[in-house]
């Protein structure tokens, strides 16, 4: 060896296994873990023949000086515990405490990658995921602390949190439970924080003027209950602020409305012709509203879903959406604070009486 060394002939340098060598350890999430060392990886090399030293003897004389007592980490490395605690006892260092967790996987059951989609934190932010929300969600893949609780803060996981309670069962990454989960913390924020967040990206979008407007603060509001990621705003305050009658009128839904439509749709324009709407942008809106829509099924002998559903169709041109009072009030402050295009609620009226003209009147028997 010395000979070959000196004619300069390339070398490695390896770790030599002692015959009958075994290697146990008690993994906080597998349990015990034992390997005949001999069978598993024999004498492996330590030093290359270029002088760079191998993985396993760097990060375990790195974790070791660095006083590591946990190595938590993905169950692909298990193998490579075998090597770092044979270099670990040679050294003479004592060995950490080890705890190996099982893959996420998509839902297809394959190991998680790019084509199940975003892979990078940069890109869930840019999706609209709040911070604390792919805290808690992650923490979910595989633990739970043995109650049915599935919304924690930050402060809540760092207390209730186990190494103890990781499963060793693969947990499967599911996207429609991060975004409800999402969902949850958005309305959780106080409204001046959502605010904040809907209104920066309302802005973004090419939605709102100004992030900090009130017809921003508005459309977070309305949207609150509707939304599971910040991104989700925006499409849903576009559909607010359009008025899609004449296609929701020819829909069998909207004729399954009947004689209530017809009558709320002509009470709706001759209340707006006679003033007696109030303004969407004033600061009692909302009481004044819902005066407003009391008087009418009063008027007409109307309430509940057959005055309800009639005077959503009226006002917003759908079927469904935010609440209509919040819907006015957002429509009223997009005339100063929206960048896209939006038809105004006396726009609006004009196009409903038009659409009256052609509707059928009941028939009486």
């Amino acid at each position: 060896v010395a000979r070959r060394m000196a004619a300069g002939e390339p070398y490695t340098v390896r770790f030599k296994v002692p015959p009958g060598k075994k290697v146990k350890i008690d993994d906080a999430v597998r349990g015990e873990v034992e390997w005949d060392v001999e069978a598993t990886v024999g004498d492996f090399i330590l030093l290359r023949s270029g002088g760079m030293p191998v993985y396993n003897f760097c990060v375990a004389v790195d974790d070791a000086k660095m006083r590591i007592s946990t190595v938590i980490r993905a169950e692909e490395h298990l193998t490579n515990t075998v090597r770092q605690v044979l270099i670990l006892e040679a050294l003479g260092f004592p060995l950490p405490r080890f705890a190996h967790l099982s893959l996420v996987l998509g839902e297809d059951r394959s190991k998680l990658s790019k084509r199940h989609g975003a892979t990078s934190v940069t890109q869930f932010k840019e999706q609209g995921y709040l911070p604390q929300a792919m805290l808690n969600y992650l923490c979910l893949l595989g633990w739970n602390d043995s109650t049915d609780k599935e919304i924690y803060s930050v402060d809540e996981l760092v207390a209730a949190f186990s190494i103890n309670r990781v499963t060793k069962s693969p947990a499967v990454f599911d996207i429609k439970k991060l975004n409800w989960i999402n969902g949850q913390h958005l309305r959780a924020l106080p409204e001046a924080e959502r605010a904040e967040l809907v209104g920066s990206h309302l802005a973004s979008a090419g939605v709102a003027k100004d992030a900090h407007s009130a017809f921003a603060a508005a459309a977070s509001k309305m949207v609150a209950e509707k939304i599971e990621l910040v991104n989700d705003a925006s499409p849903l305050v576009r559909d607010v602020l359009a008025y899609p009658l004449g296609e929701t009128l020819s829909s069998a839904a909207a004729a399954k409305l009947g004689g209530d439509l017809r009558a709320v749709c002509a009470a709706l324009v001759a209340a707006h012709k006679a003033g007696q709407l109030p303004d969407g942008a004033g600061a009692d809106f909302e009481a004044e509203w819902k005066a407003a829509v009391k008087r009418m099924g009063e008027a007409l002998g109307l309430k509940g879903k057959s005055l309800f559903m009639p005077l959503r169709v009226a006002v917003t041109g759908r079927l469904a959406g935010p609440e209509v009072a919040d819907q006015v009030k957002v429509l009223a402050l997009a005339a100063d604070g929206a960048v896209c295009e939006a038809v105004p609620f006396g726009q609006r009226m004009e196009q409903l009486e038009k659409a009256l003209e052609a509707m059928q009147a009941p028939v009486e028997a």
